[in-house]
């Protein structure tokens, strides 16, 4: 067993033993990591043919080129305009109101003139009102329209008021709405600055065609050349917000972790030294931050393993926990560096194959759940050198998710054998990874009609279903490694021709039969309560082996009629050989190897109950005797399996010597005796809940009855030769 080799190898080794062990595991996890972290000195140059694959060893974001991406994004941005339609609207308005105030020029005009005329004598030479007269006229009545108009007015040239003076009012009227039409129908489209001088082509084209002076043509050009104008301009801030949107958006161009620079035979260009140069590769000497983080890493587990060990107060105990989790993490480790061995550029997917569960499923069981949390966590840390600089960093990252939430799992699984658990364990350790290991394939954007995207399923669902087999079929063997009491070794216990039973079969039959009883009743109630059934029923087998040294003494071992031994001793000498039957199988026991627990149980049984009969005895001849004289040296039992023993051995031997049992005595008396273990405290120390007491109350009542209950007597039937010879005797007489 391995507490007594760590016995053997502390009395060799003294205190040193354990620190010696964290170095042996120091330098175990350190060696097999080395490999995956060490880098070589580099010396790159342009134009070099790769001798083996460069890969970046960390991530780190490329500048220039994220740089470039976000000009280009920014130039790839559509400039927003704004469409001013309401400005076609104010141009055929200033149109119109500049005829209006043409028109209205004109008539003051003509009318100041002819009311000259009408005042003058006949022979007065009145002279006509010249242009530049009308046009002074023009620009006086400007001042009552607005600054807008007024400058859209003075971009008119002056030869388009002198020829529009010169025109007669049908003339006027012709220009007028030729011009609005065309200024309307050019400005009901989108005009940008671009574009203005095709659009305002487009209309002095048509003006070609147009019926009209060559005069009236003229003045068209000009108000076509003012009224069309720029009617979708370009929103400058709206184009700048969309500009630095656009080159927001563009994720940061990274070289990852592990990401290849150059392949294996390939030469570096200028863009691969920039990366190497960018990475630090270029004229580097080897890089001592991954060994200094790993040996960090060792250290820290180190640290959380000893200050965890601190829970047990027995150093045995201390030093059994750390090398048991040494052992698992250690042989977990070398597994994990085996699978990377295998893995490659076109199957990233190996490492998946890692039972990343059966190491937390292991230390869950066997030590406690704290230690299968540490040993899932710092597995995934140790992953995370063991893969270090041999995959990108996404996928790196999948397997340390995949590690970690496979190993927590793990640990979340009851601490009972995990076949015995069916569908619950089933869940934990395999369909939950799986689920999980699809949620990552998703997250990578893996396409499912792709075939690597299976085989990465299948080897996650391969590692999760090999910790489960792993931790089923290898239970039984840790147990035998790390346990005295495993299924292997009571299974062995249990087999009637062990030669302690054999021994006890032969020299006390009726202890034999009492213990088989107790066996039977024990196991049954334990089970009830989801205790340690199989142990409590081999430790029922071997709980009074200590009366084979006085069988005789002990009433169920008396031939029928035989009168009892103890009739002609003193309730003193009876006492020690009653007392003994415990402590001499204790030592019997002791000296077959047999399991702890078992022992245990054979000292606790009857644990500090008193001998009634013989203390009354001895009582009525000195009444200065007490009970505490009278009383089993325990101690009082200290586990839930070793209390129901201790009921469970008084309910049979008393029950067996009742005269007919029925089912309501059994349930009394059984009743009765808990309450009576409960008020002498001998119950105190077992950890049993009252619920959990009801139970096994309900299952020794249960099992004592349909072993002892009383049978019906049926009346004896004659038989017919019997019937005929009575007739016979009748008929003669």
């Amino acid at each position: 067993m391995l507490n007594k080799t760590i016995q053997q190898l502390q009395a060799k080794l003294g205190k040193v033993f354990l620190p010696l062990l964290l170095a042996v595991f120091f330098v175990i996890v350190c060696g097999v990591t080395f490999s995956s972290v060490k880098q070589k000195a580099n010396d790159f140059r342009e134009g070099q043919v790769a001798e083996e694959s460069i890969r970046a060893t960390k991530t780190i974001e490329n500048t220039e080129e994220t740089e470039q991406k976000r000009k280009l994004a920014a130039e790839a941005v559509t400039p927003e305009y704004t469409y001013q339609q309401d400005l076609a609207a104010d141009q055929n308005d200033r149109i119109k109101q500049l005829f209006d105030l043409i028109n209205k020029t004109n008539d003051t005009i003509d009318k100041a003139y002819d009311e000259k005329v009408k005042k003058a004598s006949d022979d007065a030479n009145i002279p006509k009102p010249t242009i530049d007269e009308r046009i002074a006229a023009l620009k006086k009545n400007f001042e009552t329209v607005n600054v807008e108009d007024v400058a859209f007015y003075q971009k008119l040239p002056s030869n388009f008021y002198t020829l529009i003076f010169g025109m007669t009012e049908d003339e006027l009227s012709t220009v007028r709405d030729e011009s609005l039409k065309l200024i309307d129908e050019q400005m009901s489209k989108q005009v940008r600055e671009s574009d203005v001088d095709t659009f305002k082509q487009e209309a002095q084209d048509k003006i070609q065609y147009l019926n009209v002076t060559s005069a009236q043509q003229q003045v068209l050009n000009y108000l076509v050349d003012q009224g069309i104008v720029v009617n979708d301009v370009l929103n400058e801030k709206k184009t700048e917000e969309l500009k630095a949107t656009a080159r927001e958006a563009v994720q940061p161009v990274m070289i990852f972790q592990g990401e290849i620079i150059v392949r294996e035979g390939n030469q570096i260009d200028a863009a691969a030294m920039k990366k190497l140069e960018l990475l630090g590769l270029t004229n580097q000497t080897t890089s001592i931050f991954p060994l200094v983080a790993m040996i960090l890493a060792v250290l820290l587990q180190i640290v959380v393993l000893t200050y965890n060990s601190l829970q047990f107060q027995d150093s045995d105990k201390r030093t059994e926990y750390v090398l048991f989790y040494v052992t698992a993490m250690s042989l977990s480790i070398i597994m994990m560096k085996f699978f990377q061995l295998f893995q490659t550029e076109q199957a990233t997917y190996i490492p998946l194959f890692y039972p990343a569960a059966f190491t937390p499923l292991v230390l869950n069981f066997f030590l406690n759940r704290r230690a299968g949390i540490m040993a899932a966590l710092f597995q995934a840390v140790t992953a995370l050198f063991i893969y270090y600089g041999s995959i990108g960093t996404n996928t790196l990252t999948v397997l340390l998710v995949s590690y970690l939430f496979s190993g927590l799992m793990g640990t979340i699984v009851r601490r009972q054998r995990i076949s015995e658990q069916g569908l619950p364990a089933v869940l934990w350790v395999i369909i939950f990874p799986t689920l999980m290991n699809i949620i990552l394939i998703v997250y990578q954007g893996m396409s499912f009609s792709d075939g690597t995207t299976w085989l990465t399923l299948v080897c996650g669902v391969t590692g999760a279903l090999l910790s489960f087999l792993l931790t089923m079929g290898l239970h039984p063997y840790i147990e035998l490694m790390v346990t005295d009491d495993s299924v292997i070794v009571l299974n062995e216990l249990s087999n009637p021709n062990h030669p302690l039973l054999k021994q006890l079969l032969e020299e006390a039959p009726g202890t034999y039969h009492h213990s088989m009883m107790v066996a039977n009743l024990s196991a049954n109630a334990v089970a009830e309560i989801g205790g340690r059934s199989l142990l409590t029923r081999v430790a029922c087998y071997y709980h009074d082996i200590g009366k084979i040294k006085h069988a005789s003494f002990f009433v169920e071992n008396l031939p029928s009629g035989a009168e009892n031994p103890h009739n002609f001793l003193l309730p003193e000498d009876s006492k020690q050989i009653i007392f003994g039957h415990v402590t001499d199988g204790a030592k019997i026991l002791e000296e077959y190897g047999m399991p702890e627990m078992v022992i245990d149980i054979c000292n606790q049984h009857h644990g500090t109950t008193l001998m009634r009969y013989f203390y009354v005895k001895a009582k009525e001849r000195n009444p200065e005797i007490t009970e505490e004289q009278f009383r089993y040296p325990g101690p009082k039992p200290q586990t839930r399996e070793a209390g129901i023993v201790n009921i469970a051995d008084s309910c049979e031997a008393a029950v067996r010597a009742m005269d007919h049992p029925t089912g309501e005595k059994i349930e009394q008396f059984v009743h009765n005796l808990i309450a009576e273990r409960i008020s002498d405290g001998q119950l105190d120390e077992t950890g049993l809940t009252l619920k959990e007491i009801r139970k096994v109350e309900k299952s020794l009542i249960s099992g004592l009855s349909s072993t002892f209950h009383s049978r019906i007597k049926y009346p004896k039937m004659k038989s017919e030769a019997e019937k005929l010879k009575e007739e016979q005797a009748q008929t003669q007489e």
